[in-house]
């Protein structure tokens, strides 16, 4: 299950609450993967370096919303004001390969990056799937522009790279501020069919549906119905359209599509197994959210439940902790690889707590080669040494990252790492002696 969401934020902050965009509070079944586009995100030169330095604030905003529900960060890419997020499960991980990033320039001839493309691509269960957050030139008179921008940056991605380009994905997501307006309506007709509820009356006028039917590229490319407001231009905090002096014309700007790969047009042989039997995607729901209002665009998302055979089903490494956690004492951990494993010496096991918000965010780690302390056919043994384990315990999982896949490749159950009772009973004796007076005890730099 994938929620995808796309939104031109206008250099705003975060808002207070992003419950409903994300459906934190729905009844539904419960979301695998998260996929966050976003536009027009803060990108002047002070705030773009200190971000290529640091999270930005949205990565960080998403993040500390998503990982105590048992999120991480797989893959983000920035190019100035577009910013793509990725988020999944952890129960997944180990299923998600050959992730890779990119971006595209169309802005001031390419020299420029307020406009263009960014893409995180993926191998997901066997399966290859690209997502790509476009923000293309404004204006009603630029739909030529437009569509020659955004068939650049599908020839662009990835080019040169041992990668299959954007169109070769089993599955490719495009979305993003697109910018595409409704044209021949007045601003009158528009705003009263919208009043109405009548948009039917403007789906045929729509840039990008006209462009659809002539633009062979494009016919691939599948939308839900429109059946939300036009979602640009309003004025900010507010459910009203454009009251500036310029009363831009609302429009359908912010929008999610997809492609299917069908590898094969002839009838399948006998016993085949055909690309539509292998995946599929089904839109469950496609719509816009008014409340929010800290940009001229409504955020859009759209819910998909990606049904597929499973092409890859046995993680690459399988590892556990052995035996009881706690901080006193050095501790084990087990692990074993598929055959032909590709491993590298730089490959290594971190700790991490179960609310791990991405893959640097570990409390610990160990060399799978220079803290090995056993080895045979089936499995091997590292050590961690006390010092490094929390004192304070609680829930942790073990991760394996593989140096040459540039993943993580194998996840543990969570398990429970018991607390020092020789520092918690030393800091029992400390409250103690204080005579009742509040002690504040520095944390240790794990944390």
């Amino acid at each position: 299950r994938l929620h995808l969401v796309t939104w031109n934020v206008g250099t705003a902050s975060p808002p207070p609450d992003v419950t409903s965009l994300l459906q934190l509070d729905s009844d539904s079944p419960t979301v695998d993967m998260y996929v966050i586009g976003l536009q027009e995100v803060n990108s002047r030169i002070t705030n773009f370096l200190s971000d290529l330095a640091f999270d930005d604030p949205w990565s960080i905003f998403f993040m500390s919303v998503l990982s105590p529900l048992g999120f991480m960060k797989l893959s983000s890419v920035r190019m100035q004001g577009l910013l793509l997020l990725v988020f999944v499960r952890h129960v997944h991980l180990p299923f998600l390969r050959d992730v890779h990033t990119h971006y595209t320039r169309t802005g001031l001839y390419g020299y420029w990056g307020n406009k263009g493309g960014v893409t995180v691509r993926m191998s997901l269960y066997g399966h290859t799937v690209c997502f790509m957050n476009c923000h293309l030139p404004a204006h009603i008179e630029n739909t030529e522009q437009r569509l020659d921008d955004f068939e650049k940056i599908l020839e662009m991605q990835f080019e040169g790279e041992n990668i299959p380009s954007t169109l070769d994905h089993d599955v490719l997501f495009w979305f993003g501020d697109l910018n595409f307006r409704i044209a021949d309506y007045g601003i009158h007709f528009v705003r009263e069919s919208i009043n109405n509820k009548r948009y039917s009356l403007l789906w045929d006028k729509d840039q990008l549906n006209m462009a659809k039917k002539k633009e062979p590229f494009l016919q691939d490319f599948i939308e839900g119905p429109l059946q939300f407001k036009p979602t640009y231009k309003f004025d900010r905090h507010s459910e009203v359209y454009d009251t500036s002096e310029k009363k831009r014309k609302p429009a359908w700007t912010d929008r999610i599509l997809w492609r299917l790969k069908h590898l094969s047009r002839r009838a399948p042989k006998e016993g085949e197994i055909t690309d539509e039997q292998t995946i599929s995607v089904t839109l469950n729901n496609y719509i816009s959210h008014m409340s929010y209002g800290i940009s001229d665009h409504k955020p859009v998302t759209g819910t998909f439940m990606l049904e597929m055979k499973p092409l890859v089903s046995e993680p690459l490494v399988t590892l556990n902790p052995e035996g009881v956690w706690s901080a006193e004492r050095d501790v084990l951990i087990n692990y074993s690889a598929v055959p032909d494993f590709p491993s590298s010496a730089w490959d290594w096991i971190g700790l991490f707590k179960v609310t791990f918000r991405h893959v640097n965010d570990y409390v610990t780690y160990a060399w799978v080669e220079d803290d090995e302390i056993s080895s045979n056919e089936n499995s091997k043994q590292v050590y961690m040494s006390a010092a490094e384990i929390p004192d304070n315990g609680g829930e942790f999982l073990l991760c394996y990252y593989s140096n040459n896949l540039q993943s993580v490749v194998g996840v543990s159950q969570p398990f429970q790492i018991q607390p020092n009772r020789t520092l918690i009973g030393k800091d029992l004796t400390q409250e103690e002696s204080s005579g009742g007076r509040n002690l504040t005890i520095e944390p240790r730099n794990e944390f």
